[in-house]
């Protein structure tokens, strides 16, 4: 590296964070980005490890460490600490799609497997891991900054069609990298704007809803298409996709929300997470919240079900629209403030974190939002309407050789609530566009890939469908996942439709 000594004499520095009670009051982001001195001398932190593990993606006691798209990590921090920024960026977008989405979003599992932050490297407080997801951050916007992102246009087109359903992460990875191939790419989209859940899952303050309509202006001007308001399966006809088109990407999500079994879950005031958060970000984008166009939680009690980052949306948001209290429960215990021995480096690692929505909530109200090991037994209502709650305690216990989730008697507690929002995860895609092209659903209901044995830890399968023509990537593939993870089924899933169509690839 330019600076071998960079790791040994300068401590960690994240972007600064916006104080909770200032930040809260507004839909912006709240991440400050470092002076570039400063950037460039957090770059010089990273060590060039022989054995990378942040860019390695190996599969470890079941788990895969390190990150899914094999970023360049040492090469483009390099590159950052010189001062070399269209290198940086060149190294960068070489293996990473959209990385302005994923240094927003994502949550570093190229930080958690950094040498930097092994045991072997702890101590004296400067030894933390390169600020690996920063530093991505910093490179792309820079090269958006001084016009290094501009229209990159194929060379040749090859006159093949191919239809991306879907234009969440992996079909935008699909798209883009399908139409530098030369290939001509329309995508469909079932709402009025392109991202899936990057534009109406996340919420604003996370990814500003700017910063995807730039990446899709641009993908635009490279030739890609797209068609919103399109619901495949419903509006647009599945064969006449592939009556029209040498090739389909289904890249749909995996956005079948899972219900609450409560009695009384079915009360008005009851609401999945995802739609909650869609409708705020819509109203945010469409009328800046004056059409009132979404669930005003003014002065209201909400309580979330789910402890994930979801959940964690959902609170970040209620607090934000002026919300009386927040609850947010979960099912499972507390995890630890540090690493079981189970749990070793350079896996990601199992402990407690206080994301920004509890953050919040604890400088508004005083107290972390997170009740454990708690679930909801019955919804009240008045009238139809949610008014209360009645939760329990809940355990895990061994019964007849099965772990099952087991009440705790006498544990039942009452709470006020006028918005139930349920964040408990997704049970696969929603599959009425996969069956309206007659393709295979795995128990899980994912859709079934049948392609050639590949190196990439998502899918042994590949992404080919078991009809000819359609490919598959994303979580309406693997299921419930990461937008780090989602790209990477988008760009692997490009390669095995340029293979399919041309007989080779070079993507």
């Amino acid at each position: 590296m330019g600076k071998p000594t960079g790791f040994l004499e300068l401590n960690r520095i994240d972007n600064v964070t916006v104080a909770p009670l200032v930040r809260s009051a507004n839909f912006k982001e709240f991440h400050e980005p470092l002076d570039e001195k400063t950037r460039r001398a957090q770059a010089s932190r990273c060590m060039n490890c022989g054995v990378p593990m942040c860019q390695s993606a190996v599969r470890l006691s079941g788990m895969v460490t390190g990150c899914p798209l094999h970023n360049l990590i040492p090469e483009w921090n390099d590159a950052l600490y010189n001062g070399q920024y269209d290198m940086a960026a060149w190294r960068l977008l070489k293996t990473s799609s959209f990385p302005e989405f994923t240094g927003r979003v994502c949550p570093a599992l190229c930080e958690k497997a950094c040498n930097l932050g092994s045991p072997a490297c702890a101590g004296g407080g400067k030894n933390n891991a390169v600020s690996i997801h920063d530093n991505e951050l910093f490179i792309i916007e820079k090269a958006f900054e001084t016009g290094y992102m501009k229209p990159r246009f194929p060379k040749v087109r090859s006159g093949k069609k191919i239809a991306v359903v879907g234009s969440g992460p992996a079909g935008l990875a699909a798209a883009d990298l399908l139409n530098r191939r030369g290939h001509n790419v329309t995508v469909f989209e079932r709402e009025d704007r392109a991202g899936g859940l990057l534009m109406y899952g996340i919420p604003n303050m996370k990814l500003d809803k700017s910063i995807i309509e730039r990446r899709i202006n641009l993908m635009k001007e490279e030739g890609v298409e797209f068609v919103f308001n399109a619901d495949v399966g419903k509006d647009v006809k599945a064969e006449n996709l592939l009556e029209e088109y040498d090739a389909v990407a289904l890249c749909c999500g995996a956005k079948k929300a899972r219900p609450l079994s409560a009695k009384g879950a079915d009360s008005e005031g009851v609401m999945f997470a995802v739609d909650f958060l869609k409708s705020v970000t819509k109203s945010l984008l469409n009328s800046d919240l004056k059409d009132g166009a979404f669930f005003d939680v003014k002065g209201k009690d909400v309580v979330v079900v789910g402890g994930g980052d979801t959940g964690n949306d959902c609170t970040g948001t209620s607090i934000r629209l002026g919300a009386k209290s927040v609850t947010q429960l979960e099912m499972m215990p507390c995890p630890p403030v540090e690493r079981s021995e189970k749990n070793p480096w350079p896996e990601w690692p199992k402990v407690l974190k206080t994301d920004y929505g509890a953050e919040e909530s604890i400088a508004h109200f005083g107290h972390d939002p997170r009740v454990y090991e708690t679930t909801v037994k019955e919804v009240h209502a008045k009238d139809g309407k949610v008014c209360g709650i009645t939760t329990v305690q809940v355990e895990f216990r061994m019964i007849d050789g099965k772990r099952t989730l087991c009440e705790r008697e006498g544990t039942e507690k009452e709470l006020p609530c006028d918005l139930l929002l349920i964040a408990a995860g997704f049970l696969g895609a929603e599959d009425y566009t996969a069956k309206a092209f007659n393709a295979e659903l795995t128990p899980r209901n994912t859709v079934a890939s049948t392609g050639e044995a590949t190196p990439d830890y998502a899918s042994p399968n590949g992404y080919k469908t078991n009809v000819d023509k359609v490919f598959t990537a994303g979580d309406m593939h693997r299921g419930q996942s990461l937008v780090v993870w989602a790209i990477a089924e988008g760009r692997e899933c490009a390669r095995q439709i340029d293979e399919y169509l041309m007989g080779y690839s070079y993507i």
